[in-house]
């Protein structure tokens, strides 16, 4: 699954906002209109896909940590909203 959100990122320039809510919904419990609600903007859903492939990546726990501290300046309001739809 990793190699899906390389692809989708990759994809992500030349998708719609729409198809790419598709893509990322058929990784996630989430439906396309949850996340076009909640992630509006390609740079928003970007984003998301690379919080994904951080979590869903084969790498040890405390590399995934040190990659989330190095990216937590971009992705802080991407895990904000996820955890809003949890909590």
């Amino acid at each position: 699954m990793p190699d899906d959100f390389d692809k989708i990122l990759d994809e992500a320039e030349d998708l719609t906002s729409k198809q790419l809510d598709s893509r990322i919904s058929s990784l996630t419990k989430l439906t396309d209109k949850e996340l076009s609600s909640l992630f509006p903007k390609a740079p928003d859903k970007e984003r998301l896909l690379k919080l994904m492939q951080i979590v869903k990546g084969a790498t040890k726990e405390n590399e995934k940590q040190q990659q989330l501290i190095d990216n937590i300046e971009s992705l802080a309001g991407t895990v904000i909203k996820l955890l809003g739809k949890v909590v």
